[in-house]
């Protein structure tokens, strides 16, 4: 798909931003719950209104825009009255119901302003843990595009159990998720601060940092804890693992403020503004993007150190490495792979069902006919179907 350059250049545009934007065919808005409502808990639709004539410029290039928006739980309590987030699950799944239909109402007649329609998609990360479902949330997100429309994606918060109670299923990870599905993406997530902070956000000295060229450890040290009580799921730490998974897909990020004026308009022109992180050189690609960030894991497979050095070297797992397995799983699972010291080190698709994997464990491959009668793999996991892990995500 080939799209026409950002709306406008000014005289701000950073080249890198530039030649980010360049190669960027498709946006993944990501909008936090304080962005979207007032201090009072109540949805500010004048906000909602200006996001989304921002993303229908941006959708009017050619470039498919998608936006993940939070907001479902809090315009719900606005709507009911309320004044703190409940804490029983039944009661939140309804709030989050009501919420959702009122956010959607909103988003529909601000982006039709626009010339595009708003098309709801509630998901949740079951969605994305089995292949052939993966696939089609990939192409049903196509074809919203393809018929005009921009896709506002939610949590399906009222099903969506684990989700709604922990932080493990906010949308700053969904977001990510998405992006994982897509080629050639930009991922944006807004909030309720300027970016990455090179100091405590309370310090008047800390400054925004403009450029993360690698998400190291230097980096995850600046990562605040959330604050408590409020609306909002995630933190900083969140958003960094977002950016880091988002990176490892091949996708730059951008984490800026919600409420700087104009901000999608200004960051689609390449203004400097929030931080960047740039994508990593050797993205994942494929099969593997699922395998590495959104397959289910059914067990996981205990290797030796002979077979952690092979893997990290490039090579595939074969059974004489294999010194035990948990969990019950079969052929065509993803499993993790876990080193001497009970880290995980790998994820894969396992060609042995457990109950022939415990039976082959460390023996050398041209045995294992011996002891099953047949062969049908050399390997326990070919390298193609493995992705490393990454102690950053």
């Amino acid at each position: 798909m080939t799209t026409t350059p950002p709306p406008h250049q000014s005289s701000a545009t950073d080249p890198q931003r530039a030649a980010v934007l360049a190669k960027a065919q498709r946006i993944i808005v990501k909008v936090g719950t304080r962005v979207l409502t007032t201090p009072d808990g109540q949805l500010d639709q004048q906000q909602v209104q200006r996001l989304s004539t921002q993303l229908c410029q941006i959708a009017a290039t050619g470039c498919q825009t998608i936006l993940v928006s939070s907001g479902a739980v809090g315009a719900g309590m606005g709507r009911l009255g309320l004044t703190s987030r409940p804490t029983g699950l039944a009661k939140l799944q309804a709030v989050a119901a009501i919420g959702q239909a009122n956010l959607i109402q909103v988003y529909e007649a601000a982006m039709s302003q626009g010339g595009f329609h708003a098309a709801q998609v509630l998901l949740t990360a079951e969605d994305l843990r089995h292949r052939t479902s993966y696939l089609n949330v990939r192409n049903a997100l196509s074809q919203i595009h393809d018929l005009g429309a921009i896709a506002v994606i939610n949590e399906n918060d009222s099903v969506a159990i684990e989700e709604l109670m922990t932080t493990f299923g906010d949308n700053d990870r969904m977001a990510a998720a998405v992006s994982g599905l897509l080629q050639d993406a930009l991922l944006v997530i807004l909030s309720d601060v300027e970016g990455l902070l090179d100091g405590p956000p309370e310090s008047p000295q800390s400054r925004v940092i403009p450029t993360v060229e690698t998400l190291n450890d230097e980096i995850w040290k600046l990562v605040q804890a959330p604050a408590a009580g409020g609306l909002s799921k995630g933190g900083m730490a969140s958003k960094l693992h977002a950016a880091a998974a988002a990176n490892a897909y091949g996708h730059a990020t951008i984490i800026a403020s919600g409420r700087c004026p104009d901000v999608l308009t200004r960051l689609y022109a390449g203004e400097p503004l929030g931080t960047l992180f740039m994508p990593d050189p050797d993205p994942l690609r494929g099969r593997r993007r699922w395998i590495g960030h959104a397959a289910a894991i059914a067990g996981n497979v205990q290797i030796d150190q002979g077979a952690a050095t092979a893997i990290g070297s490039g090579g595939s797992l074969l059974a004489i490495g294999v010194v035990g397995c948990r969990g019950q799983f079969e052929r065509g699972d993803c499993v993790e792979i876990q080193d001497p010291s009970g880290r995980t080190i790998a994820r894969g698709l396992i060609n042995y069902p457990s109950s022939e994997l415990v039976r082959i464990a460390g023996l050398p491959s041209d045995q294992i006919t011996d002891v099953l009668g047949h062969r049908p793999y050399e390997t326990v996991v070919h390298r193609d179907n493995m992705t490393m892990e990454s102690d950053d995500t």
